[in-house]
């Protein structure tokens, strides 16, 4: 019964995946790592995100719930591309965001999560753990830790100077390939350990 109810489960979140990915809505650096934890028996991934750098639109609260995308980018960005996309008109208060990666990953078996995490831990990723511990099902969450944040934009005025934009998103983008490297170490770690 068990075992039936995380195929399920399984089997729904391979064709959310397989959907996202056909329809070009998938980080293209998670895709090869998605499609392999999906050919094992034991695994699946849930939402996740490969790591991006962001103008997000936040209200006055800075509450997640409220905010909006201005800009996004999976892939590093120009100075540039980030400087034209705050001189657009705007009320709404940017904050220029370096995210870091955050995968949802799926078990079927306690031995399975502690496997992953086993996995994490030796690529270097210090934040994770099990969200959810359900006989038959348990689901991880895996946190980079190159992240930046800052204000830029506040009542259509610029805030930061364009030397200083250029140094931020210089270092945004450092962290971003940073990141993306531990992935790449995360998924080689998985091909080794779960195939």
């Amino acid at each position: 019964m068990l075992e039936k109810r995380f195929e399920m489960v399984k089997e729904h979140h391979k064709k959310t995946f397989e959907d996202a990915a056909i329809n070009g809505k998938m980080d293209p650096q998670l895709v090869s790592l998605c499609r392999f934890i999906a050919s094992t028996k034991q695994f699946f991934t849930s939402s996740s995100c490969s790591g991006r750098i962001v103008l997000l639109k936040v209200n006055a609260e800075e509450s997640k719930q409220e905010s909006a995308f201005h800009r996004k980018w999976h892939s590093t960005v120009s100075a540039d591309e980030v400087w034209n996309a705050l001189e657009e008109k705007t009320k709404d208060e940017l904050w220029l965001k370096q995210e870091p990666l955050i995968l949802h990953i799926g078990a079927e078996s306690i031995e399975g999560a502690k496997k992953i995490l086993e996995i994490m831990r030796k690529c270097g990723i210090k934040r994770g753990g099990i969200m959810v511990a359900k006989k038959g099902k348990f689901l991880l969450e895996i946190v980079g830790t190159q992240r930046m944040s800052l204000p830029v934009k506040k009542d259509d005025k610029i805030l930061i100077s364009r030397g200083h934009l250029e140094f931020v998103v210089e270092k945004a983008n450092r962290k971003l390939e940073k990141n993306y490297g531990t992935l790449g170490k995360f998924e080689e770690a998985c091909r080794k350990k779960l195939s």
